[in-house]
């Protein structure tokens, strides 16, 4: 079965709501969509989910890694990949599904922990561990 494209769109020929071509994931523009995808929903569905997904500390390890200045491009480019397909609302399974709705999220994860885990820091875990303590405490 092919793969699906995403329709195009405006200058860039890309719809940043589409599906990601794998072959273009780390190119410029496909790195530029994907940071403002995070950057735009990760905070508000970690704070809806965090206390729900045993892998939350990870996840918000690897946000702190891909915007470290000294984490390389191309592990930022796949962190942020990782972390846009946890905060799109549709995925493989969807997150709303009881037990196992973020089992493909914690599977995209865990593989590119798996592949760049030299490049998160104990300063990343550290930072990750504070936010999650903030967040429990402003859940309280």
């Amino acid at each position: 079965m092919a793969a699906r494209k995403a329709k195009p769109t405006g200058e860039t020929g890309f719809d940043p709501r589409g599906p990601i071509d794998p072959s273009r994931a780390l190119t410029p523009h496909v790195q530029r969509v994907n940071e403002v995808r995070v950057r735009k929903g990760f905070w508000p569905k970690i704070r809806r989910t965090a206390a729900r997904i045993p892998f939350s500390r990870e996840v918000v390890a690897a946000w702190y890694c891909a915007r470290d200045p000294e984490t390389p491009a191309a592990a930022k480019g796949m962190l942020l990949g990782a972390l846009a397909y946890f905060v799109l609302p549709t995925d493989a399974l969807p997150d709303i599904l009881a037990g196992i709705g973020f089992t493909d999220d914690a599977a995209v994860i865990a593989t590119v922990l798996g592949i760049l885990g030299a490049n998160v820091k104990e300063r990343h875990r550290t930072s990750a561990t504070e936010a999650l303590e903030r967040l429990g405490r402003e859940d309280d």
